[in-house]
């Protein structure tokens, strides 16, 4: 049964920090790959934690298994750029997502 997730990614050892994150190598393939899961419906809001070297994504998927797996064939993971960090179940008590 599809829940909701919060996945917390965090910068990897090939993370430039001197650059901006439009700046990061092979920007526009993982901006596609995200792109593509957001019209999937898997990602549903996502982006860096200010002051942070971690990425907030909500995701719906059936397990974290599911969310492993996706997030796997990011070619960001591949890089090195970002890597896992937590995912949890959310129950969302205000607001909505689509």
């Amino acid at each position: 049964m599809t829940q909701l997730f919060a996945v917390i990614r965090r910068r990897g050892p090939a993370w430039r920090d001197d650059r901006a994150m439009e700046d990061q190598g092979e920007w526009d393939a993982y901006a596609a790959f995200m792109n593509g899961l957001a019209k999937d419906g898997f990602v549903v809001l996502g982006g860096p934690l200010e002051g942070t070297a971690e990425i907030l994504l909500g995701v719906r998927a059936d397990s974290a298994a599911d969310i492993e797996a996706r997030l796997a064939a990011d070619p960001w993971s591949e890089m090195g750029l970002l890597r896992p960090g937590r995912i949890a179940p959310w129950t969302l008590r205000m607001g909505a997502l689509p």
